[in-house]
């Protein structure tokens, strides 16, 4: 009989009942076309396009769009018009092979071009390196923990990416629910697309809109802002109220505790914990760059230290991993149960197609024969000065991409945001301590420190976007093993793309003057490892508070991850969520009809896919146009009149979603 790949189970986004099982789209009972010519060919193809177009547009104009959605939009385009038999199975491929560009991408951005930055010279095979070897760590280093991400975790992680992406594809096989996300996605693409390219209205509303909030921004730096972009409504109700309220109070925490408190006690005085050169007072500043000096320090603290907490709190799953790794060495089968105390199981009974990994003996050798790579990179390919040194950084690649693995996959499946940024600023703290203490200083310090940078934040960048694929595959019934291996590819075509792109550009813009790209990342990090690596300090005390409030929000049992994210993230990009979380939550519990309450939170996550989809192909477009110097911007009109004006659209877009959600009657009345 055929199958029903038309929507995804009703089981797919909540938790299972005891014994219940769920039943992907593609049945695990039999083979499907999924590795074809055709779509490898498609996914290499989509990896170099959007690979190159990523890191020029995130260098040039500072822009780094999301690669997936639009990828798979393209994939679900290209399989129908060519009228592929059983495209879906081959677009998960196209998808997931495609993925690696925007993951490859902002591993590579965030640091490589610091060097650049700091007037050290790079080669490519150096660039390329670094963001090989990191991009086949995080595979490697990520794969042991499939099974407990996408299947014993089932319900309990939004994966707000993962579900828009897998809507598309869904979609594409002539769901009922196509009709719904291709209206939506054309209401939200415009309505975004309006906002980025003629600045119609604003794209952020604050509360100094009104001269009474000029003032208290001004005076008291207490400061409120929300974005207004259809995706960020879109991905809220994906994320739903409990995490959005979790991710928001941090928010808040920040902006309205911290910021105002931080300027009646020190308003007066000039901080430079990182000496970096800072010549204003906290009270010369306003509240955005008091957040981005300092307060966004004690997020990455919060970061740092809920990852740890996770860390300790998911040993079951690691010794779980290793576990099965000797007991392959050993020859012995592998058991199915496991420990009752431990929520997951690494092993499964049934040998089903759709639970095949690499094997675990594999991953192992491949883990030990990348590090074995990656210390003679640092030992021979002129990033350290000794084999000493080039210990001490495989040492803190290793560990660092291996602990952090879990952070990265865990920040994805919550708010499908993953904190690498900040993770990699932790990073090049410790690894710059560290080096100095062994001897390695100034510029040769730095050009290590960033190199060994680079591939820990290209291995968390792509563990974090691959459990993506992996749950789009799960929900879909892919195969994980044939995911896997050609991921590796896929990394390795992205890496080559990126650097050589970076190399061109460097030669053609540079990265310094007046002239030069405008990599913020990248001038983030160089301006924190330039003083250490010259005798300056890290924002200890910044992180010890975040440290602090990460240990007592675990104490209180409050998700400390989602609250730090929270910390990290502006405010402005987190107060919509909690918007399009109370909307799910509004949408879902109107009746006393579980039926009709499912029916119109899955509608909902149809029309909020289609947001994200939407606002994702506009954002390229916009960024496009702004890269060949295309100004139809409305400067006098948004200057005067955007965020005022920008009231009216938002409300009138949670009105739409709201309305369009809930046009599903009673059940129970139908029924009469």
């Amino acid at each position: 009989m055929e199958e029903n790949r038309n929507a995804l189970p009703e089981n797919a986004q909540r938790e299972l009942a005891p014994g219940e099982e769920y039943q992907p789209l593609l049945s695990p009972e039999r083979q499907w076309s999924e590795v074809t010519p055709y779509s490898v060919a498609v996914g290499l193809l989509m990896v170099v396009i959007f690979s190159a177009a990523a890191a020029y547009l995130g260098l040039r104009v500072g822009q780094v769009f999301e690669a997936a959605i639009p990828i798979a939009i393209i994939a679900v385009g290209l399989t129908s018009a060519l009228g592929k038999k059983e495209g879906l199975g081959q677009n998960v491929i196209i998808q997931s092979i495609g993925g690696c560009s925007g993951a490859v991408v902002a591993g590579a951005i965030f640091t490589l071009p610091a060097i650049y930055i700091l007037g050290v010279e790079v080669n490519f095979a150096q660039m390329f390196l670094s963001s090989m070897l990191g991009g086949v760590l995080g595979i490697l280093f990520l794969i042991p923990f499939r099974k407990y991400f996408v299947k014993e975790m089932h319900g309990k992680y939004p994966f707000p990416e993962a579900t828009a992406t897998t809507q598309i594809l869904v979609s594409g096989e002539g769901g009922k629910g196509a009709g719904t996300l291709l209206a939506s996605g054309l209401i939200g693409g415009l309505y975004d697309f309006l906002v980025s390219t003629f600045g119609t209205w604003s794209d952020t509303i604050s509360t100094t809109v009104l001269g009474v909030g000029r003032t208290i921004a001004d005076k008291a730096k207490v400061l409120l802002k929300i974005n207004t972009s259809a995706a960020v409504l879109g991905l809220g109700y994906i994320i739903g109220l409990k995490y959005a309220f979790v991710i928001c109070c941090g928010s808040l925490l920040v902006w309205l505790v911290i910021i105002p408190l931080m300027n009646i006690l020190w308003g007066g005085q000039v901080i430079d914990l990182m000496n970096t050169g800072v010549t204003l007072t906290i009270g010369e500043m306003s509240p955005d760059q008091i957040f981005k000096d300092y307060a966004r320090h004690i997020g990455i603290g919060g970061i740092a230290t809920a990852g740890i907490i996770g860390i300790i709190k998911s040993f079951g799953v690691i010794k779980s991993a290793v576990g099965l790794a000797v007991r392959e060495f050993k020859g012995s089968p592998a058991k199915s149960g496991g420990n009752p105390s431990n929520p997951v199981t690494l092993s499964e009974a049934k040998d089903l197609r759709t639970q095949e990994d690499i094997p675990m003996k594999t991953i192992v050798f491949g883990i030990v024969i990348t590090l074995l790579a990656i210390f003679a990179f640092f030992a021979f390919g002129g990033v350290v000065s000794n084999i000493w040194q080039a210990l001490v950084g495989l040492l803190i690649v290793g560990v660092i991409s291996f602990l952090f693995t879990t952070v990265a996959a865990n920040a994805i499946a919550i708010v499908g945001t993953n904190p690498v940024s900040g993770m990699t600023l932790m990073t090049l703290i410790i690894a710059s301590l560290i080096l100095v203490a062994v001897g390695l200083k100034g510029n040769a310090g730095m050009a290590a420190a960033l190199i060994i940078g680079g591939v820990v934040c290209t291995a968390l960048s792509v563990a974090g976007s691959f459990i993506t694929d992996l749950k789009i595959g799960y929900w879909i019934g892919s195969t994980p093993k044939k995911q896997e291996g050609w991921k590796f590819v896929g990394v390795a075509v992205a890496a080559a793309t990126v650097c050589g792109v970076m190399l061109v550009l460097n030669k053609t813009y540079g990265f310094v003057g007046d002239q030069a790209l405008v990599a913020p990342q990248a001038n983030a990090m160089a301006a924190v490892i330039q003083p250490m690596m010259n005798g300056g300090g890290a924002p200890w005390l910044l992180y010890g508070i975040g440290a602090v409030i990460a240990i007592m929000l675990t104490v209180f049992k409050v998700p400390a991850l989602a609250f730090a994210l929270g910390m990290f993230i502006p405010i402005d990009l987190n107060l919509p969520l909690l918007v399009g979380g109370a909307i799910s939550w509004y949408v879902s519990t109107r009746t006393k009809d579980k039926k009709t309450n499912d029916e119109r939170l899955n509608k909902g996550t149809l029309i909020a896919s289609g947001f994200i989809a939407g606002g994702a192909l506009m954002g390229v477009v916009s960024a496009l146009l702004k890269f060949f110097n295309v100004n139809w911007f409305l400067d006098g009109w948004y200057s005067s009149y955007g965020e005022a004006i920008a009231i009216i659209p938002f409300i009138a877009i949670i009105a739409y979603m709201v309305v369009s959600s809930m046009r599903t009657k009673d059940s129970s009345l139908r029924s009469e």
